[in-house]
């Protein structure tokens, strides 16, 4: 299976998640999330892969994140509207983001990721 993963190349946890997919030998195409956010059929699949929780797509720790008032704006936010958002600011998502045929996952969590390629 193809994997797809988008980084941020400043991001640490970022890193370790490209070390971890290297260190298993999975073959991924790498892209940077602000240059290339996900489409928004890939965003509309990953809400899929995380129960339809529009907020984890988010990265409510980001600066621009803060500066947009989403904390806020978010619990009123219509899907279509919070999806078109992500698509346009790559920084705005919780990364890295991780997304397969039939499977993705947002943020690093080495035990996670070991399951889903141990599943694929």
């Amino acid at each position: 299976m193809m994997m797809k993963v988008y980084v941020y190349s400043k991001c640490s946890t970022c890193q370790k998640a490209l070390s971890f997919l290297a260190k298993n030998n999975v073959s991924f195409v790498r892209k940077e999330i602000t240059d290339e956010p996900p489409s928004i059929q890939e965003l509309q699949a990953m809400l899929r892969h995380v129960n339809g929780n529009i907020k984890k797509l988010f990265n409510s720790s980001g600066q621009l994140y803060r500066d947009m008032n989403m904390a806020e704006k978010i619990k009123d936010l219509p899907q279509p509207d919070a999806l078109a958002l992500l698509s346009q600011h790559g920084m705005l998502i919780k990364r890295p983001f991780l997304i397969g045929e039939n499977s993705g996952l947002v943020g690093f969590n080495e035990a996670e990721w070991a399951s889903l390629l141990n599943s694929g």
